[in-house]
């Protein structure tokens, strides 16, 4: 017996005919389909917004975050649905494959790319609003928790520390960002190197498949289970809650935050950091921003701040022990330590609630996260940059508003195989940089200035950054690396390797082999869903 791959050219095109995506699309049967399912609980206005409804652009716009992707020129969806019951979901995904239409799934509407609530290639589609989805359920007898996709990591963080002072969990630093779409590309965050990603310590799911079943880690088998553990959101069904192990943190954990001239004596510091951050202990966890200090129109006006974050699990006298051994050049002093619960830290990096209570982690509402028009890239470090490499790199960021976030790796990150979960950038990554510019003009001119902006500082920073392939995270959503056809059809796994291999490197394969087992048909496809790579068997003499 011979094993043999075919490339799907055909079958994409036949099977994209199939789903009705290049004949003219059937909107009136799926909500004649909808609104014969939904359970007489519910009006059908609760669950079904259209254009038509007073409700659609709050709800549209409640949590869309980039707003490159909320102008009058981005395509909005056939339809909302906001789901409050798990057969909702089932009935939305029954109904629109039935009818021909796509279907778009967000949690928190963080999407770099918006490709979670918006279609850049025009295809009609409905968009699944999981945001009333939100329940977390913690079980302390095993020190686990259910918590629903479209519960916040904030909210998530927030109802473990009411149930334990001793208990956390390993995800992000911006607490608005949505459960659902952090989890399915892996969740990098602050204590990754003590416990890894966020998938990492994924135990068990319920998805809605294609053909509206909910399954849990038993009866979707462990190869599903693997690809959504990492193999970023919406390829794969719909993901109605994960089932996570909590993490010990201390009672107490300690934080810093210097600001430094990023001149000769700063550039000194990142460069150690680049040997140090990752060979530290596991408990520690220092990451640097490189922003301008002062904005001016004149370039030479202009001047870079330096910021080390960091936080330790454990005292201050403890940290100033690692620190004076392992990093003196930071300068570090104990009063610049300052010590608070693992919660109260959690509200200290995200910035922007600086100066609120932990019950602004779980009150959306009273300080959302800051919206602005912005573009983000991504990399990875395999070997120090050299030290005169950086004044090169300052001065890129001085043409503009450019924002470097340098996060260290090693520790768990390194200890974990690359085929564990999708995520396959683990031992041999110094560090990610996320390359982040933001700005407030709407204009479309203004916009294509930043990208193009961003777009020379990326390709400039080639030789320093991974190579073959120039590995990518899936959760800062690129464009740029590629894109599949037409509603996520008429890309073969060949094609698709141009941005998925910067993705998820080796684990690539086995996604799209997994796709084509789950969802043959691709009903679940956007500009940069999984392709399905399906597998013929072939009996030869």
């Amino acid at each position: 017996m011979e094993l043999k791959f075919f490339s799907c050219k055909l079958l994409s095109f036949l099977l994209c005919l199939s789903l009705g995506f290049f004949p003219s699309i059937n909107s009136a049967e799926f909500f004649d389909c909808i609104s014969t399912k939904l359970s007489s609980n519910f009006t059908s206005s609760d669950i079904v917004i259209t254009p038509d409804d007073t409700s659609y652009s709050t709800i549209l716009q409640s949590t869309i975050q980039n707003l490159r992707y909320s102008t009058d020129k981005t395509l909005k969806p056939l339809a909302i649905i906001t789901p409050f019951a798990y057969h909702h979901v089932q009935s939305t995904i029954i109904c629109s494959k039935a009818s021909g239409l796509q279907i778009r799934i967000r949690s928190g509407g963080h999407d770099d790319e918006g490709l979670s609530y918006t279609s850049h290639d025009h295809t009609p589609f409905i968009l699944l609003d999981m945001n009333k989805l939100r329940s977390v359920t913690i079980d302390l007898d095993d020190n686990t928790a259910w918590v629903e996709s479209g519960a916040t990591i904030g909210e998530l963080y927030y109802w473990v520390s009411q149930k334990s002072n001793l208990l956390g969990f390993p995800a992000g630093e911006c607490p608005s960002v949505g459960v659902g779409g952090h989890l399915s590309g892996g969740g990098f965050g602050i204590m990754a190197r003590k416990y890894g990603l966020s998938a990492d310590n994924v135990i068990d799911a319920h998805i809605v498949d294609v053909n509206g079943r909910i399954l849990d880690r038993n009866s979707m088998g462990e190869d599903l289970f693997w690809a959504i553990r990492g193999g970023g959101g919406g390829s794969f069904g719909v993901v109605l809650s994960w089932k996570i192990n909590l993490v010990y943190v201390p009672p107490v954990v300690t934080v810093f935050s210097l600001s430094k001239k990023l001149d000769r004596s700063g550039t000194q510091i990142v460069n150690k950091w680049q040997y140090v951050a990752h060979n530290l202990t596991e408990d520690l966890f220092i990451h640097l921003v490189v922003n301008l200090a002062s904005v001016s129109e004149q370039e030479e006006s202009r001047t870079l701040q330096l910021t080390i974050n960091a936080l330790f699990l454990g005292t201050a006298d403890k940290l100033m022990e690692i620190v004076e051994d392992g990093f003196p050049e930071l300068g570090l002093q104990k009063t610049d330590c300052v010590e608070m619960s693992w919660i109260e830290s959690v509200v200290y990096f995200s910035g922007y609630l600086s100066g609120e209570g932990i019950d602004a982690l779980r009150d959306r509402s009273l300080k959302p996260w800051p919206k602005s028009y912005s573009v983000a890239k991504s990399d990875y470090v395999k070997k120090p940059i050299p030290e005169e490499a950086f004044e090169d790199i300052w001065k890129w960021c001085l043409q503009e508003n450019l924002l470097l976030v340098i996060e260290p790796f090693g520790g768990r990150m390194s200890e974990i195989d690359a085929t564990e979960t999708p995520y396959a950038h683990r031992e041999g990554n110094l560090y990610i940089i996320q390359y982040i510019m933001r700005w407030t003009d709407e204009d479309f001119k203004a916009a294509k200035k930043h990208v193009d902006l961003l777009r020379e500082i990326y390709e400039k920073m080639t030789p320093f950054v991974s190579n073959n392939p120039r590995e990518a995270y899936v959760n800062v959503r690129d464009l740029d690396l590629g894109t599949n056809g037409k509603g996520g059809c008429g890309s073969s796994y060949e094609h698709a390797l141009e941005w998925g291999s910067k993705y998820f490197m080796g684990n690539f394969r086995r996604l799209a082999i997994v796709k084509g087992e789950v969802d043959p048909t691709n009903f679940f496809g956007h500009e940069q869903s999984i392709p399905p790579l399906v597998l013929d068997y072939l009996i030869l003499d």
